[in-house]
């Protein structure tokens, strides 16, 4: 199979919502900042809510992605054939969602800086370390997502770990804040607040133990007999 044959397959396999997800919440997005004071909305209200679907609606949308990856090839037995290896498939399915969310993600932040929407929030991060903002939980939850998909070998347990975590560290985030251990592991600490001076050790360490997440995620990956019993099922 050729390559370009071979993505447009992936890409197909990822799922609509996969791909839908995305670029519909940039619509919400785009909408609420070009009509949302005229609704009636208070300018900083606004501007939270635009931060919030940043950094908390798209690293949403990527977490849930990832965690349904396993489960939507046919033939499953095909799969233990392949020279590539069921490992690699997986890999290139979720470089196409993580790919689209991190594109459609870029789009919003340069949308919300270019209308001046972005700056409008208390201690906004800014320059190209500001992207931190949406991309350092964007993609803990893309690598929760595939180590619950890895070891419960299916969605909808690794979905609801993702969606877990989510809401946990949202109804939480006071018990996050006031923590310095947790505090470093808040997902929402731009739109949520953090201690002066640890925004960015937060991001950092959000990507570091991401780095992590995917470490085991891939181990588990590698017995693909184990990981297609999970689809068969």
């Amino acid at each position: 199979m050729r390559p370009l044959d071979l993505w447009s397959h992936e890409i197909r396999r990822a799922g609509p919502a996969a791909l839908l997800a995305p670029p519909v919440l940039v619509v919400l997005i785009a909408l609420l900042a070009a009509f949302g004071t005229r609704l009636g909305s208070r300018e900083g209200n606004t501007a939270w809510f635009l931060m919030i679907a940043l950094e908390a609606g798209i690293p949403l949308v990527s977490g849930i992605a990832a965690a349904s990856l396993i489960g939507r090839d046919r033939a499953v037995e095909v799969q233990l054939t392949l020279p590539t290896g069921y490992r690699s498939t997986l890999l290139r399915r979720l470089a196409v969602t993580a790919g689209w969310s991190c594109l459609c993600a870029l789009a919003a932040s340069a949308l919300l800086i270019v209308t001046g929407w972005w700056d409008l929030p208390p201690g906004a991060p800014h320059g190209p370390a500001g992207q931190l903002a949406w991309l350092s939980p964007a993609l803990w939850l893309t690598a929760l997502g595939l180590l619950a998909a890895a070891a419960f070998r299916g969605t909808t347990a690794a979905a609801t770990v993702v969606a877990s975590v989510w809401v946990f560290e949202q109804v939480f985030s006071s018990v996050f804040r006031e923590s310095p251990v947790f505090r470093l592991l808040h997902l929402f600490a731009t739109t949520r607040g953090t201690a002066p001076g640890e925004w960015l050790p937060n991001r950092l360490t959000l990507l570091s133990t991401a780095l992590l997440l995917a470490a085991a995620a891939w181990l588990l990956l590698g017995d693909a007999e184990r990981t297609l019993e999970g689809e068969a099922k």
